[in-house]
């Protein structure tokens, strides 16, 4: 306990850039603000019901929260605090992507076994695409040209051409895919299998997989390693797997696929946000109730910070 305190303490000297994280809190319906430099929870923002995904809209000055029990993706002014309208979403939003036009928001609908487009702008929806059950996951390529959801019970990630909105390939995973993410560069896609206990790279061009990484962690069982939210470091050096259950982050190298270490963060660890300039990863532990704070540099855990009941989505805005 000492030294992760002395960590924090260091961490602080040296500087933080000065941002500010958001995290929704799906027992509190509320989001929890820190100010990143004093690794402190300055506000609290009452929401919708069961706030899960959060993602920032193209400006930084508005954050899309999906309700999930209200059926509805609030958009919430960051400078008032207050949420400003309700997007129609479809029944039970869980995780979405804002396409990088801006403009359309794709939402998997989990109850609906649907993927929503809504614009944003006109606050209308665009169209519906049929997906397998229970889709969860969702990602829009860095070039726009293609979305993918995956679907927990079909064990599939859809492929879906954003300019025509349909399927056009189907790749299947191991057991409950949860979250996809990108490479920076668009050519290859991380996948999360939680009950499969399993990440696979998927090559973007030929939709085939590339690699399979697994986990073991010494006195952890195995049915307990459930990996969930995964993020990527814009150099390509690392990526990051929140291991739900395992209370862990497993740190990966992105060229070789092996596992280089495993961190121990809060209980039930969700999803995972970057500081703007990578120094900082910040992860939701969900039963703990806490956020904890990575410093990438050092691979090390330096700080935990308590925020609402059950934190799962996380945002961070670089502060002007």
């Amino acid at each position: 306990m000492k030294k992760i305190a002395l960590l924090g303490i260091l961490f602080l000297s040296i500087g933080v850039q000065a941002d500010t994280v958001y995290v929704s809190n799906e027992k509190d319906n509320t989001v929890s603000v820190i100010d990143s430099k004093t690794q402190k929870v300055t506000d609290t923002i009452k929401v919708g019901q069961r706030p899960r995904g959060i993602v920032l809209d193209k400006s930084k000055t508005k954050l899309f929260v999906c309700a999930s029990d209200d059926d509805t993706v609030q958009i919430l002014d960051l400078k008032s605090k207050k949420v400003v309208a309700n997007l129609p979403s479809g029944e039970d939003p869980e995780q979405f992507a804002l396409h990088p036009n801006g403009i359309e928001l794709y939402i998997a609908n989990e109850n609906d076994a649907m993927v929503t487009v809504v614009n944003t702008v006109k606050k209308s929806v665009v169209t519906q695409i049929e997906v397998g059950i229970e889709p969860e996951g969702m990602a829009v390529s860095p070039d726009g040209k293609l979305a993918i959801t995956t679907t927990e019970t079909s064990n599939f990630l859809h492929w879906i051409d954003t300019k025509t909105k349909k399927i056009v390939h189907t790749t299947l995973v191991d057991q409950r895919p949860r979250y996809i993410e990108f490479s920076k560069s668009g050519d290859k896609v991380w996948a999360s299998s939680e009950i499969g206990g399993t990440v696979m790279v998927v090559d973007t061009a030929t939709k085939k997989s590339i690699a399979k990484i697994k986990f073991a962690i010494p006195g952890i069982f195995k049915d307990q390693i459930q990996p969930v939210g995964i993020r990527l470091t814009r150099d390509g050096k690392y990526a990051f797997v929140a291991l739900g259950p395992a209370n862990h982050v497993a740190v990966i190298d992105a060229k070789t696929y092996k596992v280089i270490t495993y961190l121990l963060v809060g209980k039930r660890v969700w999803q995972m946000a970057f500081a703007e300039n990578e120094h900082q990863l910040y992860t939701t532990n969900g039963i703990s109730g806490d956020v904890s704070v990575i410093d990438v540099n050092e691979l090390k855990v330096v700080k935990s910070i308590k925020v609402g009941r059950y934190p799962w989505g996380i945002a961070v805005v670089p502060t002007n």
